[in-house]
């Protein structure tokens, strides 16, 4: 028993970070555990799939999944609310969180695992993670090192990353970063002056990718704004409440119709469509291109319950109204 959560986690993880900004922000006691295998021995038995974060709470309840983790403990820790009270914004703060694990995920993990300088890069920090004793000699380490970098080069399929879509990543990737990078000049967060739950998630996915070389040099050299405020998500405050859309529209709009209207959101149905209909692999245009791979089954289920926000909102009026002027609407809907 321990009057503190435990964070099982890794700096490479960007799930990780993300509940551990979130953790900061909210003040609560928590005890950041980086995962290696002598930690994963001791909370083996806690983890019901092999991922991080493990979030164990005081009582010994364990939680894994950093959404769901967040929305339960914004249930018992409510104070600073990471959730704006107009409708609107809620739901758009919830929609940027689903973007931005499902698709910027897709840029971290592409980056990460497309050169080789990244590769050796992550390779070799997950190894000294793993084995922080370093009982093995430096050639075993090495052999590690290279077998961790084959086995995840050969995963990228899995977040659609292939021959099609990888320049479709990049070249993607650096829109979004013009766009939110204008975006963030005007203002501390995304919505504002205080970090919404669409925070949390981007600053997961985006510091990844300044701790990687060569997203890091992109970020660095060209987006200024995008990598203060991953250093500021790294220990986030309330200094101010949240904006209006008003306020907002003139820089998020471009970035919401561009990356979520334009890309996330046609990937998504078409993504669910292929896992209903079982085909093993589907194409749909996004922003003009054709994008191939094989479906994800799990982005099928956060669909659903994105959708189960937005039908839950009594009042969807001024909702709808910006949802139709970024390209969103028909997303979110459930047919």
């Amino acid at each position: 028993m321990t009057d503190s959560y435990r964070i099982i986690g890794a700096e490479l993880s960007p799930f990780s970070v993300k509940v551990r900004s979130f953790f900061r922000f909210k003040a609560i006691p928590h005890q950041w555990i980086s995962r290696s295998l002598k930690v994963q021995e001791e909370y083996g038995p806690l983890f019901k799939v092999p991922i991080i974060p493990l979030v164990v709470a005081p009582d010994g309840t364990a939680m894994q999944d950093s959404t769901p983790v967040m929305e339960a403990l914004e249930q018992s820790f409510s104070e600073p609310s990471i959730h704006p009270s107009d409708p609107a914004l809620f739901f758009l703060s919830c929609l940027l969180e689903e973007f931005a694990d499902e698709w910027a995920n897709k840029w971290m993990f592409h980056y990460r695992w497309a050169r080789e300088v990244d590769q050796k890069n992550a390779a070799g920090r997950i190894v000294r993670m793993m084995k922080p004793e370093r009982e093995e000699s430096a050639e075993e380490l090495e052999a590690m090192a290279e077998q961790i970098a084959g086995r995840m080069t050969n995963r990228v399929w899995f977040v659609g990353s292939n021959e099609v879509t990888a320049g479709q990543i990049e070249s993607g990737f650096q829109d979004a970063m013009e766009l939110l990078d204008r975006h963030l000049a005007e203002r501390p967060y995304l919505l504002g002056e205080r970090p919404c739950f669409g925070d949390f998630g981007l600053f997961g996915q985006i510091y990844n990718m300044t701790i990687d070389p060569t997203p890091a040099a992109l970020v660095g050299a060209r987006y200024q704004h995008v990598l203060a405020w991953t250093q500021r998500m790294l220990w986030p405050r309330q200094d101010g409440p949240y904006e209006s859309w008003d306020s907002l529209a003139a820089t998020l709009a471009p970035f919401l119709k561009d990356q979520v209207g334009h890309r996330f959101l046609p990937w998504s149905v078409a993504n669910k469509s292929a896992i209903e209909g079982g085909q093993e692999e589907f194409s749909v245009e996004l922003a003009g291109q054709t994008w191939t791979q094989k479906p994800q089954k799990y982005h099928a289920k956060s669909l659903q319950k994105l959708r189960d926000k937005y039908a839950a909102l009594q009042d969807r009026g001024s909702l709808d109204q910006i949802l139709a002027q970024v390209d969103c609407l028909e997303g979110v809907r459930s047919p």
